[in-house]
């Protein structure tokens, strides 16, 4: 990959990491509004299912054929799951703990995860053993989580 396309793909990570918690912030006050955290998960995952299903229209030739759906195993279809419960978990969690302060766990969290399947290679990640620079930079995360929630 050249430096560009580098450029590029961490241009689209910060990018993706703003949204995040301008949609927290979008979400709370829909499930304020409504009056239920829930009803304003649904509405997101709708309006974003109607986003990609457009996306698909425009950019697929056609539907994968049915025999390759059914081969598949089970668990990766459960990757809408965990969306749904993040997404819920923003709007309850945002009003309680401030945006940096949530989205500093989120991280937290994610870096956790990430390190585990990074070691092991799994659910398709190529395999970047844990190193202790790996493990002193979540180390780090963590401390910086600790540092924005005391002051």
């Amino acid at each position: 990959m050249n430096a560009t396309g580098l450029l590029g793909f961490i241009f689209a990570a910060l990018l993706a990491g703003v949204a995040v918690p301008i949609q927290t912030g979008l979400n709370t006050q829909l499930g304020k509004a409504l009056g239920s955290p829930f009803l304003a998960s649904l509405i997101s995952f709708t309006a974003g299912t109607l986003a990609v299903l457009g996306v698909v229209l425009v950019n697929q030739t056609g539907l994968p054929p049915l025999s390759r759906l059914s081969g598949l195993p089970w668990w990766v279809y459960t990757g809408g799951l965990f969306g749904a419960f993040f997404i819920t978990c923003a709007i309850l969690l945002a009003p309680r703990l401030g945006a940096t302060t949530m989205l500093g766990l989120f991280v937290t969290g994610q870096m956790l995860a990430s390190l585990a399947l990074d070691h092991y290679g799994a659910l398709g990640f190529p395999q970047h053993p844990v190193s202790w620079f790996r493990f002193i930079g979540v180390a780090l995360v963590i401390a910086g989580v600790f540092v924005i929630q005391r002051f």
